[in-house]
């Protein structure tokens, strides 16, 4: 008979990522920001449940919010302690970042886009954010054929060597 096996919860390490603002997007500079969480939403994001794919970082009345993050409720949280999944959720973030933040994203064509949700040794709830400028269809054919390209040359090279 085989055993029951407890879905682990993440103490440190990536709670969730947003694999294709990569493809979607050119990442410039990138800078970490502590989330400000309700303790069942930290429960949700230990058991990675988390979904970055449509979430933007954003300037609210002089401060950083995470928009349209979907962190679904914890299930065996009491009626007491539920919260809307998708709410804003504020960044943790100095004055000055907030400054320099709002400046680049005031630059056309520029945006914040959240690319990974993760914990750091001492358990807290980070976000990792980077400043991206769009990719246009050829940009992204471009990046396509680069990436498949390096890959077949590093299958000749070991089929060589």
């Amino acid at each position: 008979m085989a055993k029951d096996k407890k879905k682990t919860l993440i103490s440190h390490g990536i709670a969730a990522q947003n694999r294709k603002a990569r493809h979607d997007y050119t990442i410039g500079e990138t800078i970490e920001a502590g989330l400000a969480l309700v303790g069942p939403e930290v429960k949700s994001l230990r058991a990675g449940r988390a979904t970055l794919v449509e979430a933007w970082a954003g300037e609210r009345d002089g401060e950083m919010w995470l928009f349209n993050c979907t962190i679904p409720e914890w299930q065996a949280g009491s009626v007491v302690a539920r919260f809307e999944p998708r709410r804003p959720r504020k960044l943790l973030l100095h004055r000055k970042q907030v400054r320099e933040l709002i400046g680049s994203i005031t630059r056309d064509g520029t945006t914040l886009v959240p690319l990974q949700i993760h914990f750091n040794d001492r358990g807290r709830a980070k976000v990792l954010l980077g400043l991206a400028e769009g990719k246009k269809k050829h940009d992204k054919r471009a990046a396509i054929a680069a990436r498949d390209w390096a890959r077949d040359k590093a299958r000749l090279m070991r089929a060589k060597g």
